[in-house]
């Protein structure tokens, strides 16, 4: 499907407030700095607000679980038009559309992203280590796909790297905000620890509720982030692969997940 005519994205009203948002939560988005090239801050910013829009849709306000659904079904459904070659109905995925063709772009990962914010609507315990890596291949590794694509990296090897790294920050992520996920939106008390590992520790949903620190609740984090460290220096040679300021901006990144 050709584009119809359009304005570049630094002239997209859309993709300008996009990127004055991702400016403005700098905390959570920083490929969306003064680090990386102008040419792709805009495409990147329009990604990010793809991503927290669907993400908010799933974890923030007042919204029951059906309409939370419903919310991220509209966005699966403008998505499709795209797949098809058919012009989306609004124009924030008329402009994700220009991001998407402009770039060349693969869909799935949006795809994907939906997906896991949908399980984070119905799903809230883990059964295992297996379970967990399957949920961050669809909420993390997504997003790392997507820029490499962007920046026409996207190798099978550079991939790889790419999805160590996302999948890591999200388990460190993970382990950052237990109390968080456990506590917000009361009655969902979400826990990405595996179930499996929790009982064999010796750990209930007790202790996480109280946030009971002992030497057990110790060794056991420190059995998770060992795991997660060891993915994320699996993929730490990207940061020195990628040239320029996106290879800075990883080696930041990477840098931070250490910390």
């Amino acid at each position: 499907m050709k584009l119809e005519s359009t304005p570049p994205l630094n002239a997209n009203p859309i993709a300008q407030a996009s990127l004055q948002h991702a400016q403005q939560h700098y905390e959570n988005f920083p490929v969306a700095s003064i680090l990386l090239s102008k040419r792709y801050r805009h495409a990147v910013a329009v990604i990010y607000s793809f991503a927290r829009q669907a993400d908010d849709f799933a974890d923030e306000g007042e919204d029951n679980p059906m309409q939370r659904l419903a919310n991220l079904q509209h966005f699966k459904d403008e998505l499709a038009l795209i797949q098809a070659y058919i012009r989306p109905n609004t124009d924030f995925f008329r402009t994700l559309h220009q991001v998407i063709v402009q770039n060349h772009l693969p869909i799935q990962p949006f795809f994907d992203l939906l997906d896991a914010f949908s399980q984070d609507v119905v799903k809230t315990r883990y059964a295992n280590f297996a379970e967990v890596l399957d949920y961050c291949e669809r909420s993390a590794n997504p997003v790392g796909n997507i820029l490499l694509h962007l920046y026409g990296y996207a190798t099978p090897e550079l991939l790889k790297k790419s999805n160590a790294i996302c999948t890591a920050l999200q388990l460190i992520n993970f382990y950052q905000d237990i109390a968080i996920d456990f506590d917000k939106n009361e009655g969902k008390r979400r826990i990405y620890l595996c179930q499996d590992e929790l009982l064999a520790a010796g750990i209930d949903e007790t202790s996480i509720a109280q946030k009971k620190v002992n030497a057990k609740w110790q060794a056991f984090m420190q059995m998770n982030l060992t795991r997660a460290m060891h993915l994320l220096q699996q993929g730490k040679p990207l940061g020195k692969v990628l040239p320029g300021r996106l290879g800075f901006e990883l080696r930041m990144i990477v840098a931070g997940g250490e910390r």
